[in-house]
């Protein structure tokens, strides 16, 4: 179809700006001078995807190579799926708009268990076989990356191979290994043999699956794979790639901002937060770095915002040098700076001034659980005295607005910490009331947010089973009760789909079968509230005649092979076994920073930490 027909077709949906590209930062080559095309898929709306950071570093690391042309593919939302389907267009990359089956490589980055299905859609509309087994050339290969390919088994008949950990080295490596590959005529077989000795690469039909009822009795690796597969990991991030230019959309995205990475990893142990785990070891980046980076950034794109993006931004050990530096270029340019993720036991009133300063605007704090026993029990190591504090330099610095995440549904939780979560809430308002230095004629705001628990592979609570959907609404009832002032305001998650993200979080490949006979009943963009049908999963399970709790409500016995088993994430089942066993002791472990507790990312060197590692 020419670009004309195209583009009246776009008129017809909702945000055309979704599907047109040429905005200012992409990146346009001629495709008869590269030797490699890929198509970096993101399985969610184009707002989604073009706030994403990881999508970012690799589209302009992959274009900075002459050899390579990464595009960018969205999943089209409904209304846009319905006209390609009903005029034979294929799904198409945004620079080029050449149809994706003809690349190299189609990506995926996989950031959350509720988007697999729109993976199928993606292959589906681009037409391109869903299963590895049913695609039989070289090209086009279906990689992916991303947080959840900590657990790829879901998806492992679809995917042909996966790159576990940080992708700025093993990508280019494998893309290298393919241009070798197809100069020498060489098969798809052959070239994911190669490409599972590279470390990072995980190829799942290297790998065969046994099962013995609900337990896996094996996974045995054949044709030379490596029985346990390394996650990679960049170890000096102020040589490790970043854009000095970003793509700047036409419409109005997620995170409209520039985004500037500080460091990675996490010193807290959170034993609910797979993120804190399976980014370690902590690598921070130079103040000096940072603020280049971020001014490159801002002069090319014209934000006028800048985000300081990491797990916790107040635990990069030179933060408040870092705003001094960043301040002094900020304020003469009108930038405003954005600190997400602060931590409530290193939150000071000079760290408040540097914020109010910045931007005056609402905070966010996690306590995560409404006692201290339940606080004690996932390792959160911040007391209430601490809660009640930050709240009131906050408030005393003029702030009147204060937004706390919590969690439902944590491991040994009772109805006591439930109604706890009122109980801190109310204790905050009070003690906003009873303050002298209190903002006069203003009403103060609490904001509680409350997700569900759900287990995550490669943290200290993957064992642990998630509460069933009618006891998640219970709770959720119970907590609604306990409040009694407008000055709190509570939302909560949705049970269903966190039902379903705890299924997939420990699921193993042979829900493989359950997302395509759920995707081919009409399941797509099941993150979304308007799109989600849980009555259609649950058919799709029965069609397959596998019970979703099995996975989701079953607890996980210490000795038995967990579906990740083979995937190395640098932190050692050993740990999370004897976290696990703290948690139920209630007893803390300290940060990393205070006491190394032998995790096995070794974060500090081998001199300090590698003898407990």
């Amino acid at each position: 179809m020419d670009n004309k027909k195209l583009e009246e077709l776009f008129l017809t949906v909702q945000k055309p700006g979704r599907y047109c590209g040429g905005e200012q930062g992409s990146v346009v080559k001629d495709k008869e001078k590269v030797d490699v095309r890929f198509a970096f898929c993101f399985p969610d709306t184009y707002e989604v995807g073009m706030s994403h950071l990881g999508m970012k570093i690799l589209y302009s690391q992959f274009n900075e190579r002459e050899d390579i042309w990464c595009e960018r593919v969205f999943a089209p939302w409904n209304d846009f799926a319905q006209v390609m389907r009903e005029n034979d267009i294929p799904l198409f990359a945004l620079e080029s708009r050449d149809p994706v089956k003809d690349f190299d490589f189609v990506g995926f980055t996989l950031q959350y268990e509720m988007s697999y299905t729109n993976v199928l859609s993606m292959l589906d509309l681009a037409g391109i076989p869903l299963r590895s087994k049913d695609r039989k050339e070289l090209s086009p290969l279906v990689v992916a990356g991303g947080p959840c390919v900590c657990n790829a088994e879901p998806l492992a008949d679809f995917i042909d191979l996966f790159f576990l950990g940080e992708g700025e080295e093993v990508d280019l490596e494998v893309i290298d290994l393919y241009k070798e590959c197809k100069n020498n005529g060489d098969s798809k077989e052959e070239f994911l043999k190669k490409a599972s000795q590279i470390e990072g690469v995980y190829v799942p039909s290297l790998y065969e699956v046994k099962y013995d009822g609900q337990e896996i009795k094996s996974i045995t690796p054949k044709d030379n794979a490596p029985a346990t597969v390394k996650k990679r990991i960049i170890k000096d991030m102020d040589k490790s790639f970043y854009p000095k230019e970003f793509v700047v959309p036409y419409i109005e995205i997620v995170h409209d901002r520039a985004v500037q990475e500080i460091y990675r990893g996490c010193i807290r142990g959170c034993r609910f937060c797979q993120a804190g785990f399976i980014y370690r070891p902590v690598r921070e980046k130079s103040a000096e770095v940072i603020s280049k980076q971020a001014k490159d950034l801002c002069d090319f794109t014209g934000y006028d915002e800048i985000s300081l993006s990491s797990l916790s931004t107040s635990d990069y050990t030179r933060l408040e040098p870092l705003l001094e530096k960043l301040l002094d270029w900020t304020d003469k340019d009108k930038v405003s700076l954005s600190l997400p993720s602060l931590r409530i036991d290193n939150f000071s009133p000079e760290l408040l001034k540097k914020i109010n300063h910045i931007r005056k605007s609402g905070l966010t704090f996690a306590p995560e659980a409404g006692t201290q026993r339940l606080r004690d029990v996932i390792n959160k190591n911040i007391t209430e005295k601490e809660i009640l504090d930050t709240c009131r330099v906050a408030f005393m610095g003029g702030h009147t607005s204060v937004k706390l995440y919590f969690m439902i549904g944590l491991p040994t939780e009772t109805d006591e910490d439930i109604v706890g979560i009122a109980q801190l809430a109310q204790k905050i308002v009070d003690m906003y009331y009873s303050m002298d230095e209190r903002p006069k004629g203003r009403s103060v705001d609490v904001g509680v947010s409350v997700s569900t628990f759900v287990p995550k592979a490669f943290t200290p609570f993957q064992f642990e089973p998630q509460i069933t959907r009618e006891e998640i609404l219970r709770r959720q009832s119970l907590l609604r009760s306990a409040i009694t002032t407008k000055k709190i305001s509570l939302s909560w998650h949705d049970s269903a789909t966190s039902f379903l993200e705890g299924v997939f979080a420990r699921g193993d490949r042979r829900l493989s079968d359950v997302i395509e006979t759920a995707y081919k009943m009409g399941c797509v963009f099941d993150g979304w509230s308007e799109c989600f049908d849980l009555d259609k999963w649950l058919c799709a399970f029965e069609k397959c005649n596998i019970n979703p709790e099995d996975y989701s409500e079953r607890k996980f016995s210490y000795d038995e092979i967990l579906p990740w088993e083979h995937l190395d994430y640098a932190v050692t089942k050993k740990f999370f076994i004897a976290q696990n066993k703290l948690a139920k002791q209630e007893t803390t472990t300290p940060n990393c920073r205070i006491s190394c507790a032998g995790c096995g990312a070794n974060c500090y060197g081998e001199g300090v930490c590698f003898e407990k590692c």
